[in-house]
């Protein structure tokens, strides 16, 4: 595969699989593991850290990127290392717009084997992550963003875009 500047690109060949029973917890409070989440798409999810200037940084193109794949066959989410209350504070207006799952215990961040966040991450309804960055390197994002678009026929952001901020290493996943 080619990156949009003609660069070869290749994605890892090691599938984390998450276990069937990992739940995921909607703003809400509806709990399911996440293999009911998945039963009709695949999910495509932002794991944010609130407590850290890192996953403020990127707030913003986190759901732009999220935006793109509203309709695409998947389902798009934010997931909040935090409660209820601090999740919906730290969005804001996010949390009205997209699907958000907390998980404060950091279940999913674990089962997904994040070492930094903030991530992206892309689980197939098999629940093998085929597409994941972390930290906020946009070429990686973006190769996440076209695999996603690939699998679905949708079209995928370009990034960086204007006003998006430089390249970070992201904050320790596991808090």
């Amino acid at each position: 595969m080619h990156d949009r500047r003609g660069r070869t690109t290749s994605f890892g060949r090691v599938v984390t699989l998450v276990k069937d029973d990992v739940t995921l917890t909607a703003l809400g409070g509806e709990t399911r593991t996440i293999e009911e989440w998945l039963t009709t798409f695949q999910l495509l999810t932002v794991v944010l850290d609130p407590y850290t200037n890192e996953s403020a940084w990127l707030l913003a193109t986190a759901g732009r990127v999220l935006e793109n794949f509203r309709g695409a066959d998947c389902r798009v989410a934010f997931t909040v290392t935090a409660d209820e209350r601090d999740a919906r504070r730290y969005l804001g207006p996010w949390a009205d717009r997209f699907l958000v799952f907390v998980d404060p215990k950091r279940t999913f961040v674990e089962a997904a084997d994040l070492e930094r966040l903030p991530a992206l991450v892309y689980v197939r309804q098999d629940l093998a992550i085929v597409g994941k960055a972390e930290g906020w390197q946009p070429a990686e994002w973006e190769h996440v963003g076209a695999l996603v678009g690939k699998v679905n026929s949708w079209s995928h952001p370009q990034l960086p875009k204007a006003g998006d901020p430089g390249p970070f290493e992201g904050s320790p996943a596991k808090g």
